[in-house]
């Protein structure tokens, strides 16, 4: 990105980059919104609501198509029918968070899930009962928490254990969460964080937090809304409990689209009666075989499925669906990361060369601890930041405010390019001016 050891900044050298990006075609297999003038929006947003794939509309036409035609017989019917629609997002959604097909389901809401999830993986026994999470976590998380704790009668500022940035700093350091475990491992039934810290952008080290948790014998499950569609990631290799994640931010769902669930297979396996994780147990979860029997004789189903409570919202899969579709076409998550660095790197280039005494990031530079986020924090006295966001918004720039004092800027590699990118940071100065 750079001339000379200069960055280049000019439009000429952006432009240069989207006629030299492999992926620069998936944006036309978007709707971007418009502005007032009939100019697409730059929107940078794609981390709180990701933008409209074309297929995810079609797919959608589709089923209420299907739903007009065949009633109720669309449920056993046409190419996709209802009834086993779910499974169709199985194999893409399994590579998307690196696990097998059988370990994901897509089922409920994130925060739902959180809690279906803790009612098997948190089992407070003897002095083996906090909680560790992060101090700032999204308050969904942790409102989840706190009430998974006075569910199971134990005393909430004891046992929810919280890893915290170091005093002036914003960013988590991992080496006290090792210490956190090592000290009180023997108390900690369950670590549940992000694998990106939503404020700050931060990627957590999954797969060494697995791995010194379950030394001590804690279960580990990771909050995948920002990672899922952004990261490439290993959950069945990590030996990740569970995971969670939502798919209306880089899966481009639709706004509280159907959630993502992964168990990791030598616990979904596992339906031995006597040694099985509890559960709270719903009728899309029992033997398929059995299942219209009615029967009131709970058998799980062998894999993820089996946390399965009733059937899924099909016109939300159906998005779900084209959503996976628009990703296959651009390579699968591996390619998509590629975009995302030099995309990401660009900007933050882009940002430190021309605004640095002006828009500090805190989100980490090195490539493995951030995704497509970056977290911009205003440094300029008595300058208003939210008043800065708004003046962003009137000229055409879609970024997301997030309190005290942080805009965050998602370029995504589906849809945004590297003139996006450059007209941000251009329209950025000139409302500082």
């Amino acid at each position: 990105m750079t001339l000379n050891n200069k960055i280049n900044n000019t439009l000429t050298y952006a432009q240069q980059l989207d006629k030299d990006d492999p992926l620069a075609h998936m944006r036309d297999h978007f709707s971007i919104p418009k502005q007032a003038n009939g100019d697409d929006e730059y929107y940078f947003t794609g981390n709180s609501l990701g933008l409209q794939p074309k297929l995810a509309r079609e797919c959608v036409i589709e089923v209420l198509d299907a739903w007009q035609q065949r009633g109720v017989k669309g449920h056993f019917e046409g190419d996709y029918p209802w009834l086993p629609y779910h499974e169709f997002l199985a194999e893409q959604s399994a590579e998307l968070v690196g696990a097998l097909p059988t370990e994901v389901v897509v089922m409920n809401s994130l925060t739902t899930n959180l809690h279906l999830m803790m009612v098997s993986f948190y089992q407070p026994k003897a002095k083996r009962t906090k909680i560790l999470i992060e101090d700032h976590a999204f308050p969904s998380d942790h409102y989840a928490v706190e009430s998974q704790l006075k569910h199971h009668q134990q005393d909430v500022v004891e046992n929810m254990l919280l890893w915290q940035p170091r005093t002036g700093e914003e960013l988590l350091n991992h080496q006290d969460l090792y210490q956190l475990i090592d000290q009180q491992g023997d108390e900690i039934a369950l670590i549940l964080l992000p694998g990106v810290q939503y404020y700050t952008g931060q990627v957590l080290d999954m797969k060494t937090i697995t791995e010194k948790a379950h030394a001590k014998g804690i279960m580990v499950g990771f909050d995948l809304a920002h990672a899922a569609g952004n990261l490439v990631m290993e959950l069945h290799s990590w030996q990740v409990d569970f995971a969670c994640w939502c798919s209306y931010k880089y899966l481009n769902s639709g706004a509280g689209s159907v959630a993502g669930c992964f168990v990791h297979q030598k616990h979904s396996e596992n339906t031995n009666k006597e040694s099985q994780l509890n559960r709270f147990s719903g009728w899309w979860g029992h033997d398929k075989s059995s299942r219209f029997k009615m029967e009131n004789n709970f058998k799980a189903i062998p894999t993820a499925e089996g946390w399965q409570l009733s059937n899924p919202p099909v016109l939300s899969l159906a998005a779900v669906r084209g959503s996976l579709d628009t990703i296959k076409i651009a390579g699968g998550i591996t390619a998509l990361r590629e975009k995302s660095l030099k995309l990401s790197q660009y900007l933050m280039d882009l940002i430190t060369h021309e605004l640095s005494n002006s828009i500090r990031i805190i989100t980490p530079q090195a490539d493995s601890e951030r995704g497509c986020q970056l977290s911009l924090m205003l440094t300029v006295d008595n300058l208003d930041g939210k008043a800065l966001f708004n003046a962003l918004e009137k000229n055409g720039v879609t970024t997301d405010w997030r309190e005290p004092n942080v805009i965050r800027v998602a370029p995504v590699p589906l849809y945004n390019s590297f003139e996006d990118a450059f007209h941000f940071v251009r329209i950025l100065k000139e409302c500082l001016k």
